[in-house]
């Protein structure tokens, strides 16, 4: 029986590429990179930010890596919220969810106080069950760490909970963890490359969920 439906944030509830796009770009060109497409950054969304960086410049050194994400926050804190917005299903759908009985949550690896700056302004402080950020954890997904905790502090099994992602991390993060995954295609993850992962479904959006959750 599924007591918790768990979900990954940028391109899963919100689509936040122009804000994204834009910190990434300001960044990359402050060190020359120049020729790095706006589809190259928005594949490496749902990654940590050293990872993209180390993808989009094929640095590896961990102190550059380390620098580039510090300038990349200071770009945020001014662009990122403001160019950040709910998929038009997404209150319905999580509404629905909660007023079922589950409950809700996300896990990110962007920082908790940034993805709630844009939640708070459509749900009470109180819709969410559990909130699980980049400064919440060790390990960042693909590790199980963060799923992990969630099971943990819900006290749930893994059989108990659904993980809902856009992107091969969260799939295969789901899949570390040995918790259902349903994949939806909202961002810039086809069909297909969702589906090379264990899961229930591959929906086209959120709302297509609820459909799954009634079944499941």
């Amino acid at each position: 029986m599924i007591k918790a439906c768990l979900f990954d944030f940028d391109y899963t509830l919100v689509d936040s590429h122009i804000g994204i796009v834009k910190c990434f770009r300001i960044v990359l060109e402050r060190h020359q990179f120049t020729s790095v497409s706006d589809d190259a950054i928005k594949r490496t969304i749902g990654k940590t930010l050293e990872k993209s960086f180390s993808i989009l410049t094929g640095i590896t050194d961990d102190k550059e890596l380390s620098k580039l994400r510090e300038e990349y926050r200071k770009e945020a804190d001014i662009y990122m919220n403001s160019n950040t917005h709910l998929f038009p299903d997404t209150v319905s759908t999580l509404t629905t969810l909660k007023e079922s009985g589950l409950m809700v949550g996300i896990i990110s690896t962007k920082y908790r106080f940034r993805f709630m700056d844009v939640m708070n302004k459509y749900f009470s402080t109180d819709f969410f069950d559990i909130l699980i950020g980049g400064e919440d954890i060790k390990l960042p997904k693909p590790h199980p760490e963060s799923i992990y905790q969630t099971l943990d502090k819900l006290h749930i099994s893994p059989n108990e909970m659904i993980y809902v992602g856009d992107s091969t991390v969260d799939g295969e993060t789901a899949q570390n963890a040995a918790v259902p995954f349903i994949g939806v295609t909202t961002g810039m993850t086809t069909k297909q490359e969702l589906a090379a992962y264990p899961h229930l479904a591959i929906i086209k959006s959120l709302q297509d969920l609820l459909i799954i959750i009634r079944t499941y």
